[in-house]
């Protein structure tokens, strides 16, 4: 029987993927924090994990009718992206892919009432949220990436994550999910970004949308999920990225509502031009991911749904 080792929600803000001598430039001559601690969780968590797959909740990868995941054997190539090609340009990448979880997480669609698709196609893009961790944490795994619906709504990355729950239960895998991006997030407009890049939390949006992704932290400190998954219609004013739908499946994919596993931040809360970004790890508990030892595939269809219908910020 397959197990998620960990899960973690974790930032790919493109600043990392510069020098860290213009990062100092960019930050009053200090290294941003989510470098360290991108170092701390390759270091003193993955490395201790006898992990297969690492799956990558990806915020930069938005599909419109289903979820996708990647199911090709291996992914080869040089990426640069359209976004920031000045910071993210000709990095290579070379590593394995999953397709048979890749498969299993699709053929849980009917069970969770959600569209899942399994792609196995040689041209199928991939984007930065996965490349930035594959660079900075993979050693030796397989890693598998699943897209953002932007048309998805709370229920739907619910569902999502239990579909991945429930998979990787059945499956001999021993997982690692890493929820691949930010917190609220809008930007600066053009004119005022060259004030506000410093990662100082000061140059977040607003104190409105700093305050809550503090509060956020915070419930995933103590271990209060159904707090996170019970607010979403408020948090969805401060424009979580992708929906918040990497942290929601995230987290239903180990237990949803019932899960209490507590977070561990590893660096400082920061700004990346007006949004919140953060890195929390979640180990296993002893006790199980829900506290009772219930098996991710016993999970319900209990979570409430939002009607919240607002695009992707």
């Amino acid at each position: 029987m397959g197990e998620v080792l960990a899960v973690s929600l974790t930032s790919h803000a493109p600043t990392i993927m510069l020098s860290e001598q213009a990062r100092r430039d960019l930050n009053d001559g200090k290294e941003i924090d989510l470098v360290p601690g991108l170092h701390r969780m390759r270091d003193e968590k993955l490395a201790d994990l006898d992990a297969d797959t690492i799956i990558i909740l990806d915020t930069h990868w938005f599909t419109t009718v289903e979820h996708v995941i990647t199911a090709q054997e291996r992914q080869t190539g040089t990426f640069t992206s359209s976004e920031l090609p000045r910071g993210m340009s000709g990095i290579e990448y070379d590593y394995p892919g999953d397709p048979e979880l890749a498969d299993a997480i699709a053929a849980e669609s009917g069970f969770v009432d959600t569209p899942l698709h399994a792609s196995h196609d040689p041209h199928l893009p991939i984007f930065y949220a996965t490349i930035n961790l594959v660079k900075y944490l993979r050693t030796d795994q397989k890693v598998i990436s699943v897209s953002v619906a932007q048309t998805g709504e709370t229920d739907d990355f619910l569902r999502v994550g239990r579909a991945i729950g429930r998979a990787v239960a059945k499956s001999d895998r021993k997982v690692v999910i890493l929820a691949s991006g930010g917190m609220s997030h809008r930007f600066w407009s053009l004119k005022k970004l060259p004030q506000r890049e410093t990662s100082d939390p000061a140059n977040i949006i607003n104190a409105e949308a700093r305050e809550a992704d503090y509060e956020r932290i915070q419930w995933m400190k103590d271990g209060d999920s159904a707090a996170i998954i019970d607010t979403m219609a408020q948090y969805y004013r401060h424009a979580p990225e992708g929906r918040f739908g990497h942290v929601l499946m995230m987290l239903s994919a180990v237990g949803g509502r019932a899960c209490i596993a507590t977070g561990e931040q590893l660096c400082n809360y920061e700004n990346a031009i007006g949004t919140g970004q953060v890195h929390v790890w979640f180990d296993r508990p002893e006790s199980g991911w829900t506290g009772d030892g219930s098996e991710i595939t016993g999970i319900t269809n209990d979570e409430p749904t939002a009607s919240v219908t607002t695009a992707i910020a």
